[in-house]
């Protein structure tokens, strides 16, 4: 891939340059100082979030970001003249409430279209006596989604009330763990009588949440630890339901349906909500950069600086394990007390942080953080809506309910996923992959010029490393979104067609220009061994690291990933108890 991204227009291949930097916005109005309370690495979603606390509450705090724009992957870029792409992350929801309320992020420009119905999936078949195909389309009208599975399954139709009542109990009791620092079971061995007794009141949610499930408690213990397909198959006989539910529990993971303890990530994409609206999914007017730019303004408010085009090469400590502040890359040093790294643990501690200053045991335990990634995210632009057989386009070409949701496509049924699963775990791009497609034009008109529209296609499964030792190179990006775009085209005759652009993002460009280590948008797989007490290694999983002063604010610490801010506010609020002693 060129420098700054491949981008395709129709079959001709060419390098997208950034029109022009964003140097020292969002509040630098002066030059970088050589001196704050707090640095902060990366501009990202959760790095801007744990500023603006760090500011909030008078501890003076500068954003450095290496890239020309903030945002680490909830970004904007306007990739094709006159289109503009949420480039990495694509749909807003597990944002905590906490944190919009907190910053005022509607005041500060962040507007949402939301989605309903949310979800479509149409089935490749022969549509009988002259009817298209069958599709499925969920969504809040809980009457019509249940009209919906009954073309599958009458009995599913009747269940999935209690099934939406099950998760959403569970999810009500685990809501409030994601709003605090995990247990440290270390700290309640160690340290003053204070400090031990601090660390057993953060029992508390834990206790509450155990004592919520009450007599269910095994029953999602098993939602936990099992397979999906296990889970939803003890609730539903229908493929494309049990498929277009399972496309949750896997995306952005190198998970199968069947893999133990993919339930989780299911109930990870369950937990949303939007403006007071549970479960509420929405796209972000402008894009995704748009909640980064709202997160930014509230920051500047309170008087943090951020910075552009300001890479950091490592970060300063001296002889006693302590931070002193961060050196960019130009040789320029910035004190500080604290510094909270946005950046992956990989990238934190691999990579920023001398290494021959850390335990060998936790240099050894993040180097064994699984950071595999399935994901090639693919941006479009196109000159009309995608036409579906299932549900034909309309004579005046305005979308349609189903063209606001996300489009799952190559899902009627788990063994679908399962195989193109096996595909990439033998280096092989799959054959017939899972395919996610999300048209937010179709609500947002800022994104594209009239009757055009913007399509993020999020693919699975795609290896970081192909077999046979073939490099990612522009004929194999190109060969692989061939293929998924002959299926789209399957299932949408005239897709092709109308085809303006396209950017190619496999994992290793992932890695690259976003700096997700692996190409995994969570920072990091979010399975069980890698949650909670062990995000990202157990003993560390309070954001603080074996430096005093330095802290892990970015989704590869508790609770994940996802445009959630948790890590950013809940990291940020403990350096600040730490801010008092020092």
């Amino acid at each position: 891939m060129p420098a700054g991204g491949g981008l395709c227009l129709g079959r001709v291949c060419t390098t997208w340059v950034p029109k022009g930097s964003m140097r020292a916005h969002w509040g630098a109005v002066r030059p970088l100082q050589l001196k704050y309370d707090a640095v902060v690495v990366g501009g990202g979603h959760n790095g801007l979030v744990a500023a603006a606390y760090l500011q909030k509450s008078g501890v003076n705090t500068v954003v450095l970001e290496r890239r020309h724009v903030i945002g680490g992957a909830a970004v904007t870029e306007e990739i094709i003249p006159g289109f503009k792409f949420s480039r990495a992350s694509y749909l807003l929801s597990l944002l905590r409430p906490q944190i919009y309320k907190d910053l005022e992020l509607k005041k500060h420009g962040l507007k949402i279209y939301f989605r309903d119905p949310y979800s479509f999936t149409p089935v490749l078949e022969e549509g009988i006596g002259g009817n298209p195909p069958r599709s499925l389309l969920l969504g809040g009208d809980m009457t019509e989604t249940q009209r919906q599975i009954a073309q599958f399954s009458q009995k599913d139709a009747k269940v999935y009330p209690e099934y939406e009542e099950f998760m959403n109990c569970l999810v009500s009791a685990i809501d409030p763990l994601l709003d605090t620092s995990p247990v440290d079971i270390g700290a309640m061995k160690r340290g003053s009588l204070i400090q031990r007794l601090r660390s057993i009141m953060t029992l508390q949610p834990l206790l509450q949440a155990g004592l919520k499930l009450g007599t269910r408690l095994p029953q999602y213990y098993e939602v936990l630890t099992a397979p999906v397909s296990k889970i939803l198959e003890h609730w539903f006989e229908s493929e494309p339901l049990k498929s277009t539910l399972a496309t949750d529990a896997v995306i952005g993971a190198m998970l199968s349906p069947r893999t133990p303890g993919s339930g989780y990530v299911l109930l990870h994409h369950v937990m949303g909500e939007l403006e007071g609206k549970k479960g509420a999914w929405g796209y972000v007017e402008g894009g995704m950069g748009g909640v980064s730019h709202a997160i930014a303004s509230a920051a500047a408010s309170y008087g943090a600086e951020i910075f552009t085009e300001k890479p950091v090469n490592h970060v300063l400590l001296d002889n006693n394990m302590k931070v002193q502040g961060v050196v960019l890359q130009d040789g320029t040093e910035v004190k500080s007390k604290l510094v909270l790294s946005n950046a992956s643990p990989h990238t934190t501690f691999m990579k920023l942080t001398p290494k021959e200053q850390l335990p060998e045991d936790f240099i050894k335990r993040i180097s064994q953080f699984n950071i595999k990634s399935p994901v090639t995210k693919i941006n479009v632009a196109v000159d009309r809506l995608p036409n579906f057989l299932a549900v034909p386009n309309t004579t005046n070409n305005k979308p349609l309910p189903h063209h606001q949701c996300s489009v799952h496509l190559n899902c009627e049924n788990m063994q679908l996923l399962h195989k193109a699963f096996e595909d990439a775990n033998e280096g092989r791009p799959s054959d017939r992959p899972m395919i996610e497609l999300c048209i937010p034009s179709s609500l947002d008109p800022t994104l594209a010029p009239p009757g055009c529209h913007v399509l993020s296609i999020f693919v699975q499964y795609t290896p970081y490393t192909l077999a046979k030792d073939r490099e990612w190179d522009e004929q194999e990006k190109n060969n692989y979104a061939d293929t998924v775009f002959d299926w789209i085209e399957k299932y949408a005759p005239g897709f092709k067609a109308s085809v303006i652009g396209r950017d190619i993002l496999t994992p290793p460009d992932l890695e690259r220009i976003f700096g997700l280590s692996g190409g995994n948008i969570f920072h990091g797989s979010m399975s069980l061994d890698q949650l909670y007490f062990a995000r990202p290694v157990p003993g560390y999983s309070n954001y603080r690291s074996p430096v005093s002063g330095l802290y892990l604010c970015g989704s590869g610490a508790h609770p994940g990933g996802g445009v959630m801010g948790a890590s950013g506010r809940n990291a940020a609020l403990v350096a600040l108890e730490d801010f008092k002693h020092l």
